[in-house]
């Protein structure tokens, strides 16, 4: 699995596929992962070659009163997830760069 933390890479990644040519399946959680995520990495890889995924917390997602920086996070355990369900890629970019 490619770990993408810039968007550079992840263009990279992508095109590389493309001329493979491969089709993608994207799924943009947010993070913190959960069966139901993973069945939406499943179904993906049902309809397309290559699977990416993003592991994002945007911070334009919050309301001036919600605690962004108290976002629960846990990329090593995200990450280990996705390869366990043949991920090809992951765009990981840090908070803000989205």
């Amino acid at each position: 699995m490619q770990i993408c933390p810039s968007k550079l890479r992840i263009r990279q990644v992508i095109a590389q596929l493309h001329a493979e040519g491969k089709t993608i399946g994207l799924v943009p959680p947010m993070g913190l992962l959960h069966d139901g995520h993973l069945q939406l990495m499943r179904r993906a890889a049902q309809s397309a070659d290559a699977v990416v995924a993003t592991i994002s917390v945007n911070p334009t997602q919050f309301g001036p009163n919600e605690d962004l920086d108290r976002y629960p996070r846990d990329l090593d355990c995200d990450l280990a997830l996705l390869r366990a369900e043949g991920v090809a890629a992951v765009f990981t970019p840090s908070t803000g760069q989205a």
